[in-house]
């Protein structure tokens, strides 16, 4: 057997470049098609590469740099119609004939609003260029003039080799050359591309794995790449390297991709094939654009009419003009003579239609936007100062990385979700475990009562074991003492842990080991396995070092037969110190089941109703016992299982079944049916040893938080690159998919026409009168409405979930199926989207952006996130353990996913609401200014004279009348209605008009006057109008006639038309004089569904790469290969 395991590893290669061959061709032929030109490079030749103008290594996501920032700033300004509609009246006002207010009156409001906007802006993309530069001026080695020479990134150019060490980001998308490992095999991490934690591998071709780290050999490389044009494909590439007269066929195995961190391998060389904007990374991160609220385009809607008002008022005035100078004025030039340009009367009236355009300018608020950027910034600094959102362990607050997006947080429904990182920790730990009939795990008093695990729960003491992990936890004592005591079946199983797997073992300092798995939940069982006194120490291709309880043993590896998504299960045969052959299984509860030996039927039920006690008494009617109540099902808290189980095989058997497995592994048709017919005849009859339940630990708060949002009608839809079954286990542990829902629809299909098929199936269910002709929106879209058109809101008959993959996503998005996919989508309460590109992600976002009225945000933590945070209306970025790319190109950032209840129902609520009572406060004293000019037109001949003087007219929207309404709009919480007025309150009202008062005098002051008497005419008008009882008289009536019809309303509004939180005031009054008794809790149960196995999260093994002795640190001599 192992003579034949290193050429069975080279078949699948010698095969491989007709594949690559064509995919090549493919990709060349829609590069000529889109008429971009393949990349050509050459190694170590900076000279012929900088003919092709490719980019250097650096990366921007900042908008405006030194040049640009006042040209592109003021013009993104001027879309606001009302800072357009200033500078035109500016131009205006400097036209004396129609010039009735001087020009500072809209300059200094001008300068104000655009001055405040611009230092806003310079400042946050200030906060880019930071972020730019940290990453662009990160150091990496590479080779120059034969040296390793050390460089920053943003200096890396094309064709350039460089070398990246362990735990060490990939600089630039490159070809790996050579490496520390046998074979030049490179482990990778890939999670800031696709959010996965689980090790990949990565190997260099033969011809340049053999240079290794002889600097000599890697600078003499000359060798020549074409491949394909820079592209967003994550999985894909294709490309041909010539040296010395040879093609190398390049594939997608053999690219280091910008982003990766490379794991557990000393070093690595690369040939620099895409940099800065041209890497997959970049790639995929999508345009930034400049994000703009629904309160922004009401306010530019809103302006437009008030422009269409303001002119009917000026054309009205003007007719008024022409009238009144038509029948007096003409026959009153003597006293009112007219001026040398006026003709006529209808010359004089078309002059005052544009100096009333000057005077009634009051109507558009130029100051409101000076206040809405101060309420947003003052909106924003809450988030940052809000200790609920404030993460102690990383000691990081919440930030809010843009100002003008507050309010639309008020208005989020629907809600694109990462699922790794973003709502779970991406943290596995082996929380229980069922050995022989007898569950571990829970923890018991005295009392013998359950009870709940906490920080103050004694952890079992490992210190016995010197090999022990001091960062595995774990709190049964039984377990330990079950070991310790030498329990055969407890030793058997942890055995069975610590051989069965695919774990690579790194033992740099003695005693300590670290482990390199293939996905979290190995790492998480082998560990156990570790702290309980069987330590996997090391392999090789041939052997399994394991530490058992203090004693080193070797057991021969006879073969693996590895995980696929078919099987779902693993198996490992080896020979024992003992020379016992030895077959150690473990894998899915419902495979696994069918595997075992008529002998363990009692005992696989008991097991199984620890997994699930539901369905093990489907199973088992006989499991109704009196002793059920004693298990606690894992399905329960959503745990990942999997059952554990061995076989102890004749010596005579495993020969033949061994020689029947080497021609099955020969067979150059249909290997892999023939290696799972082969394993199958192997796997059976098995003993059950017991089972396992790993936590996939959601991060804190997630699950209340998606009941809260649930509450709130916000849709939650996850987007995900992880497997299909990893992602609906998920949604069901934290509550996206309900166990009340009516149905969870699964489209899966491989082809445009299956896929319309499950999309109108899932729709008929959901609601079969939106398949009828007669259906209003079928009926809308056959009238084929231009674009843009918006599908309104369809209700189905229950609740329903949604899951698909990236494949059929591919399909679905394409024009004649984006509509079916969106309406059979929406109408679901929850979506999972799995197995998904980072485009995908942003075109998902796009497609609802495009066609529902909604308000979209998109969180994430990871680079695979970026595009659709960039594509939804708000993005927010986690800081969490997939690197900073997220949170650098987000709108908001935090810690933790449960920030975001806080985030959108108290902030976003808060914000939207005082945005809506300033708006309404605003617009309202505009027009009683304004119309005060209106009403005085008729008493004035239409003249355009002002009833204020230049100065009030000046400052009554940007001093006298913005505290109070800025007060309100910045402490405003929308609690319990108070019946009383706060500190803030007494400040901001009589603070106001103290200022005002102030601001009176000081203008018409003497000094004043004296000093400029053609600027301020009105000397001791303050004075002396004061002292007039009428005055007072008037404010006074004013204010109570003012306040009459709010009083009325306020007390009317809860009896007649009350709303949802006068009923919720009402409800509060009663609970106070009627509290109810306290709630009984009960633990729901979880349908059997919920149930997450690890089999199904787990992939294709490393058990090939692992026999072939690829992995071994001594290199076969190519001397010995061939004698073999």
């Amino acid at each position: 057997m192992k003579y034949i395991k290193p050429f069975i590893s080279e078949i699948p290669w010698k095969y491989s470049w007709y594949y690559s061959a064509m995919s090549l061709f493919e990709s060349q032929s829609e590069n000529r098609q889109s008429g971009e030109p393949e990349r050509c490079l050459q190694a170590n030749n900076r000279e012929f590469n900088t003919l092709f103008g490719y980019p250097n290594n650096t990366i921007k996501t900042s908008k405006y740099n030194v040049l640009n920032f006042l040209p592109l700033n003021l013009f993104e300004q001027f879309q606001r119609l009302a800072n357009a509609y200033f500078l035109i009246l500016l131009f205006l006002q400097l036209i004396p004939q129609i010039s009735s207010l001087a020009w500072y009156t809209t300059v200094i409001p001008l300068m104000v609003v655009l001055s405040i906007t611009a230092v806003k802006d310079a400042i946050d993309d200030l906060k880019r260029h930071q972020n730019d530069n940290q990453v662009n001026n990160r150091s990496v080695l590479v080779l120059t003039n034969g040296r390793m020479k050390e460089d920053k990134w943003m200096n890396i150019q094309v064709g350039d080799i460089v070398k990246v060490e362990n735990n060490q980001s990939v600089t630039a998308d490159m070809l790996l050359l050579s490496s520390s490992e046998p074979y030049s095999l490179t482990y990778i991490e890939t999670a800031e591309l696709d959010g996965e934690t689980n090790l990949k591998v990565k190997q260099a071709i033969s011809v340049t794995s053999d240079m290794e780290n002889n600097l000599k050999l890697l600078s003499a490389f000359d060798g020549e790449v074409r491949c394909e044009s820079p592209n967003n494909k994550l999985d894909k590439f294709a490309g041909i390297l010539t040296y010395k007269g040879k093609n190398y066929i390049l594939d997608h195995d053999k690219l280091l991709l910008r982003g990766c961190v490379i794991r557990n391998t000393d070093w690595c060389y690369g040939l620099v094939i895409y940099t800065g904007p041209d890497t997959k990374l970049m790639q995929n991160c999508g345009k930034s654009t400049f994000k703009r609220t629904h309160i922004d385009h009401l306010m530019n809607v809103l302006v437009l009419w008030i422009f269409l008002f303001l002119g009917s008022m000026c054309f009205i005035l003007a007719v008024g003009h022409g009238i009144w100078e038509n029948k007096k004025g003409y026959y009153f030039q003597n006293f009112l003579p007219w001026k040398e340009y006026v003709s006529s009367s209808v010359v004089s009236a078309i002059l005052m239609f544009w100096s009333y355009f000057i005077i009634l300018n009051t109507v558009v608020p130029i100051s409101l936007y000076v206040s809405v950027e101060i309420i947003r910034l003052g909106n924003s600094y809450y988030i940052n100062w809000d200790r609920k959102m404030f993460y102690a362990p990383k000691n990081t607050p919440a930030q809010a990385r843009t100002t003008t997006l507050n309010e639309e947080l008020g208005q989020v429904k629907y809600v694109f979700s990462d699922k790794t990182g973003t709502l779970t920790q991406n943290i596995m730990i082996f929380k229980k475990c069922s050995i022989n009939g007898t569950l571990y795990g829970d923890v018991y008093d005295k009392n013998g009562q359950r009870v709940e695990v906490s920080e103050k729960t004694e952890k079992v003491d490992f210190s016995y074991n010197k090999l022990a992990d001091p960062k595995f936890s774990f709190y049964d004592k039984t377990l330990v003492e079950a070991v310790k005591r030498g329990d055969g079946r407890v030793h058997l199983f942890f055995l069975s842990l610590s051989l069965c797997h695919t774990v690579m073992s790194e033992e740099k300092v003695e005693g300590e080991l670290v482990y390199q798995a293939q996905s979290p939940d190995e790492g998480a069982l082998v560990t156990a396995a570790r702290n309980f006194g069987f330590a996997f120490r090391s392999r090789t291709s041939e052997t399994i070092t394991v530490v058992e309880m203090g004693e080193t043993k070797v057991y021969q590896l006879l073969a693996i037969l590895d995980f696929d998504n078919v099987r779902k299960r693993m198996s490992v045969i080896v020979r024992t110190p003992e020379d016992r052959v030895m077959l150690f299984c473990k894998g899915a509860d419902t495979i696994v089941c069918q595997l075992l030996h008529p002998s363990c039927r009692s005992l696989g039920d008991v097991t199984m109703e620890h997994l699930d006690a539901d369905r093990a008494c489907e199973v088992s009617p006989s499991l109704l016992s009196a002793h059920t109540h004693v298990f606690q099902d894992f399905a329960i808290e959503g745990l990942r299982t999997l059952m554990v189980a061995y076989r102890e095989l004749d010596n005579a058997f495993f020969q033949a079944w061994s020689k029947k497995h080497s021609e099955a592994c020969l067979s150059l048709e249909d290997r892999e049916n023939k290696i799972s017919n082969v394993s199958e005849e192997i796997e059976k009859d098995l003993m059950l040893l017991g089972a396992t339940a790993i936590e996939d630990k959601l991060q804190d708060g997630v699950l209340e938080t998606i009941i809260t949002l649930n509450k709130a009608k916000i849709k939650m839809w996850t987007l995900t690159g992880d497997k299909q079954e990893t992602a609906v286990n998920i949604a069901h542990a934290c509550n996206i998919f309900e166990d009340e829902m009516d149905e969870i629809f699964i489209v899966e299909g491989k082809d445009d026409e299956t896929i319309w098929q499950e999309l109108r199936s899932a729709r008929a269910k959901m609601k079969p009168e939106s398949l009828l002709e007669s259906d209003p929106v079928n009926s809308y879209l056959t009238m084929k409405p231009k674009m843009p058109f918006k599908i309104p809101e369809e209700v189905p008959n229950g609740n329903y979930g949604l899951v698909i993959n990236g494949y059929s996503l591919a399909y679905a998005l394409e024009g004649n199926l984006e509509l079916e996919l969106l309406r059979t989508a929406c109408m679901c309460k929850a979506v999972i989207c799995c197995r998904m590109t980072p485009l995908q992600k942003a075109q998902v976002v796009e497609l609802v952006k495009r066609y529902k009225k909604v308000v979209t945000l998109a969180i994430g933590d990871g680079a695979n996130d970026v595009s659709m945070i960039k594509a939804a209306h708000i993005g927010i970025g986690i800081s969490g353990q997939e690197g900073m790319q997220a949170m650098l190109n987000s709108d908001y950032a935090f810690c933790q996913f449960h920030y975001l209840r806080r985030l959108l129902l108290v902030h976003g609520r808060w914000s939207y609401n005082r945005m809506c009572k300033f708006l309404s406060y605003f617009f309202y004293k505009n027009f009683v200014f304004t119309l005060v000019h209106f009403w005085y037109a008729f008493f004035s001949g239409f003249s355009a004279q002002t009833v204020y003087d230049t100065w009030f007219i000046t400052f009554y929207n940007l001093v006298y009348t913005s505290l109070p309404v800025l007060g309100l709009s910045l402490f405003d919480q929308i609690a319990l209605e108070t019946t009383y007025w706060t500190m803030i309150s007494h400040f901001f009202i009589w603070g106001s008009l103290g200022f005002y008062f102030c601001v009176l005098f000081f203008l018409y002051s003497d000094g004043l006057c004296l000093m400029f008497p053609n600027v301020f005419q009105f000397l001791g008008v303050a004075r002396n109008i004061l002292k007039l009882p009428q005055l007072w008289l008037s404010l006074v009536l004013s204010v109570v006639l003012c306040m009459l019809p709010v009083i009325g309303y306020q007390f009317l509004k809860p009896l007649f038309w009350p709303v949802s939180v006068d009923k919720v005031i009402d409800r509060i009054h009663h609970c106070m004089r009627h509290p109810l008794p306290p709630p009984i809790r009960t633990k729901v149960k979880h349908a059997s569904s919920r149930r997450s196995a690890y089999a199904f999260s787990h992939k294709q093994g490393f058990g090939a790469l692992i026999t072939s002795g690829k992995t071994m640190k001594g290199k076969p001599k190519k001397s010995s290969l061939l004698k073999k």
